[in-house]
């Protein structure tokens, strides 16, 4: 069996079980006749494609021919395949091994002690008095970027972002990304990536979009997160060495996880010195637009809350290993996250989600393993976004 098969089989793997889990495939820029393949006549069954993903991946662990980092990175991809084909045709994955299995790391729930050290670190650096979640969410909300000056806002912070990213790294020839406004989903940002290096970024405003979290959004979909790691990859990978593995982006697979680690660590990348130059940066695109917001609070509250998001893959646990309902997965997200009830509201409704079930665990351990493989290096940073890397190989690395 040559490379080119065993790779179509995990193109056809991919497209076929996308047929059954909406959004599954994220992106998909291959050969046209795969897709049409894939696609035509009935779909075939989960428990076919289970066992399709077992004999593709006895397959690659049993080749000699495929390049050993290559085939590595490929079998755990199918690893992923696998696992989602298997619970799909109705076997019993207890939802930490389907994870581990998906996306290479194991998820544990983060200690409660260190989330309460959080909430003082906060409590000691947020304006004004009274309970710490309602001064919190008070002063979060106050920083909404009204709709009609969100548009400019994105565009001026885009186009920071991509100056920096192009003096840092350097982009492909012809990249492009346009961004619209969207409603009615479960995620608050979504890159649809084109193929021939476009890429277009939706941001939901079914709730208020924050100013202090609007650059580290702009940064993870564009510059130089989702749209700059398939754009440099697609000429790097598949342009210039054949990787045709590189033209689809799969929902439970680890290559997921160091996407969204390597996006959300983006902009402390291409921005360096802190939290208070981010912030800094910030201001000179949002106050301009009446956009209200003070770098020097936000930077302070940036760095005593670094880290509280790992909360989410607590609720992810209680709903999905612990049992509990959605109402009670909410009060958590409230009392933990420190969540108005709409947002904790919106986190369980991606956490309950068939394609998004898992996926927390992309965030939750995503950032942590890939800042600690980069420490500061922005070598290392090019690196993920130029390289087919696993989870295993960060940590061994890190």
């Amino acid at each position: 069996m040559t490379d080119a098969d065993l790779v179509a089989r995990y193109l056809e793997l991919g497209l076929a079980l996308g047929r059954h889990v909406d959004g599954l495939v994220d992106a998909y820029y291959g050969p046209p006749d795969l897709a049409r393949r894939a696609g035509e006549g009935p779909a075939r069954s989960p428990a076919a494609l289970a066992e399709e993903g077992r004999r593709l991946l006895a397959d690659l662990e049993a080749d000699r021919d495929l390049d050993a980092a290559r085939r590595s990175w490929v079998a755990a991809q199918v690893r992923g395949l696998w696992t989602t084909a298997r619970r799909l045709a109705g076997e019993p994955v207890p939802y930490a091994d389907e994870v581990e299995a998906c996306y290479g790391v194991r998820p544990a729930m983060v200690p409660e002690d260190e989330l309460s050290e959080a909430h003082r670190r906060i409590d000691a650096v947020l304006p004004g008095g009274g309970p710490l979640a309602d001064r919190y969410t008070a002063w979060r909300e106050a920083s909404a970027v009204p709709v009609d000056a969100l548009g400019p806002a994105v565009a001026s912070l885009a186009e920071d972002l991509r100056a920096r990213t192009i003096e840092a790294f350097g982009l492909p020839e012809g990249e492009r990304v346009d961004f619209e406004l969207v409603t009615d989903q479960p995620w608050a940002g979504f890159n649809y990536y084109l193929g021939d290096l476009r890429s277009r970024v939706a941001i939901n405003v079914d709730l208020p979009v924050l100013g202090p979290t609007l650059p580290h959004l702009v940064a993870h979909e564009a510059y130089p997160g989702h749209h700059t790691e398939h754009s440099r990859k697609e000429i790097g990978l598949v342009r210039r060495r054949s990787r045709l593995e590189e033209t689809i982006f799969l929902v439970g697979t680890p290559q997921c996880l160091l996407a969204e680690g390597l996006a959300d660590l983006g902009l402390e990348v291409v921005v360096a010195g802190g939290a208070g130059e981010r912030a800094r940066m910030a201001a000179e695109h949002l106050v301009p637009l009446g956009i209200p917001f003070d770098p020097e609070v936000v930077a302070t509250v940036a760095d005593a809350a670094d880290g509280l998001g790992r909360a989410r893959g607590n609720v992810a646990l209680l709903l999905h290993a612990e049992g509990a309902s959605e109402e009670e997965a909410v009060a958590y997200a409230e009392r933990w996250l420190l969540l108005s009830r709409p947002r904790a509201q919106k986190l369980v409704q991606f956490l309950t989600d068939p394609t998004w079930r898992a996926y927390m665990t992309c965030y939750v351990e995503g950032l942590p393993l890939c800042r600690r493989f980069v420490a500061g290096d922005p070598g290392r940073f090019e690196r993920l976004i130029t390289e087919q890397l696993t989870p295993g190989q960060l940590s061994a690395a890190a």
